[in-house]
């Protein structure tokens, strides 16, 4: 028999206990006035892919184990675990003093039903339950996984900060269909959902819960440590003008503005009180994706034929300027640069000269015919507005019939998760962009998965990319899933499930009046008056 006693990370190694941060000056004070970058449509986070519920979500509700700044789980809800059996045996032991916002007890039942419920929505979440034999609460602290093999990605599989979190909520709440959002927040975060004051595009509210005990250790980044919240109430304002946004922001309207956009990054640099800052460094990948049941695109050598369209410095620039080329990276292919599993491996296609009288020949020797490529842009995200004029462009440039689709976000949701051709309200491509951390390894890499009709609009069917996935949860060390990474990329070359448009960073700003703003994303607990 396997005993440990520390806890296990996302990799191969162990980390001790880190010392305590100071937990002076916890004292509450007034409100933290937020600008979110866009209007909170879906409360579930279990629910979305959407990274403005999962930032709601962290505030209400609080995860088993949190993210640090290397990537790694850390213990959150969990005091620790125990590895028993070779690895086929976890035991997650809840820390005390743990509870709902209506004063129940956070029992080891409730996390169990909100794991399966996640798992439901997840793939990495779906990957960890293929591999469970049995998830049982053997009693009312302790969470008990029975596993069939080994599956050492346990812990960053419940902390993971990518899209959808796994969430705890009360049972009653977590039994909740998976594909229905739950009928109230309760959490056990350290914030409670002021759901009386919520005015839909518009105003949502937060109280802080005066009954969460903070973790006394763990560093403080991402969603690790403890979440020591210095406010009493935080109001996110939803200002839908970036520039009446920045304004308000300058003028000491607001407190802090979750983006700070490119095109207004020299005046916010510029004005009294303000501070910009990148905290994410891992930023934001772009993509094409494109549909794979309907022509055109459902012919392989057609999508390889338009590599070679593909300027991924152009989708770049029309994002951030020209004038500082460090808050953008290409090329990029299908894992985040500068992280364990990313590589230029296979990405030839993507570097040289564009050549459209070149790539128009290919087309047609491909078997392009003219058919509609049905473009769809959301029209109120500006970042998401400006790629798609430039994919516009790029399909006119070599001679491909597109036809824009250009609406508002949730609406053109609706049309994506349509499988039929553009005639009956289809589609062809659509742009969108991801948090760099959901493209870190292929467990919660969404838009890579190849199981077809069950995985991702766009529906790809990548049977070797999906063998090649299983392989790296099974991989002996780091060295071995990066390897099995560069094949991943090599194969998705050939498949292509979607184009990389490029890789960009999305600063914040917030006034020099408030101070404790942590690395990651936006996250309020540690953020006080300076």
């Amino acid at each position: 028999m396997q005993r440990r006693t520390l806890i296990q990370t996302a990799g191969s190694g162990l980390f001790g206990v880190l010392a305590a941060p100071s937990l002076v000056g916890a004292a509450a004070a007034s409100t933290l006035r937020f600008t979110p970058q866009q209007d909170l449509v879906t409360l579930d986070p279990v629910t979305t892919t959407a990274y403005i519920s999962r930032n709601h979500g962290y505030m209400v509700f609080d995860t088993l184990y949190g993210m640090d700044g290397s990537f790694r789980a850390t213990p959150q809800m969990v005091e620790g675990h125990r590895i028993e059996e070779d690895g086929r045996r976890w035991d997650l032991a809840l820390r005390d003093g743990l509870l709902w916002h209506d004063g129940e007890r956070v029992l080891a039942r409730d996390c169990v039903a909100s794991i399966r419920r996640w798992a439901k929505r997840d793939p990495f979440g779906a990957t960890l339950m293929e591999a469970t034999e049995e998830l049982s609460a053997p009693d009312d602290r302790t969470i008990r996984f029975r596993l069939k093999y080994p599956f050492p990605l346990l812990p960053i599989a419940l902390g993971k900060a990518s899209v959808p979190v796994c969430a705890m909520m009360p049972e009653r709440l977590a039994n909740t269909d998976p594909f229905q959002q739950v009928p109230e927040l309760i959490g056990s975060g350290p914030f409670r959902f002021v759901a009386a004051e919520r005015v839909p595009g518009a105003m949502n509210v937060y109280a802080k819960f005066e009954r969460y005990v903070p973790r006394k250790d763990g560093a403080l980044a991402w969603t690790s440590g403890p979440k020591v919240v210095h406010y009493d109430r935080v109001e996110w304002k939803t200002i839908a003008d970036t520039a009446t946004a920045t304004s308000a922001l300058i003028a000491g309207e607001q407190d802090w503005q979750e983006y700070a956009y490119h095109d207004q990054l020299a005046q916010l640099k510029t004005a009294k009180g303000v501070q910009v800052r990148v905290l994410d460094p891992t930023g934001f990948v772009a993509m094409l994706r494109v549909n794979h049941l309907q022509a055109p695109f459902n012919n392989p050598a057609i999508r390889r034929a338009l590599w070679g369209a593909v300027d991924q410095t152009a989708y770049m620039q029309v994002l951030v300027g020209t004038d500082d080329p460090s808050l953008f990276h290409v090329p990029l292919g299908f894992f985040c640069p500068d992280t364990p599993m990313g590589s230029d491996a296979g990405l030839g296609p993507l570097t040289g000269p564009r050549d459209p009288a070149k790539v128009r020949e290919a087309l047609k020797a491909a078997g392009y015919q003219g058919e509609t490529v049905l473009l769809m842009i959301p029209s109120n995200t500006p970042a998401l507005m400006s790629q798609g004029a430039v994919a516009a462009d790029m399909f006119k440039q070599v001679g491909m019939n597109v036809e824009i689709y250009a609406v508002e976000f949730n609406a053109m949701l609706q049309r994506r998760n349509r499988k039929g051709p553009v005639a009956d309200g289809g589609w062809s491509a659509f742009v969108t962009n991801w948090a760099g951390t959901d493209w870190l390894n292929p467990a919660g890499h969404i838009a890579l998965r190849g199981n077809g009709e069950a995985g991702y609009a766009g529906w790809a069917s990548m049977p070797r990319v999906e063998a090649l996935r299983d392989a790296w949860f099974r991989a002996p060390d780091e060295a071995a899933q990066q390897a099995t990474c560069r094949d991943i990329q090599l194969q998705a070359m050939q498949d292509v499930p979607y184009y990389p448009l490029g890789q960009y960073l999305q600063p914040t700003a917030y006034r020099s009046s408030i101070t404790g703003v942590l690395d990651g994303f936006a996250t309020f607990w540690n953020v006080r008056p300076a």
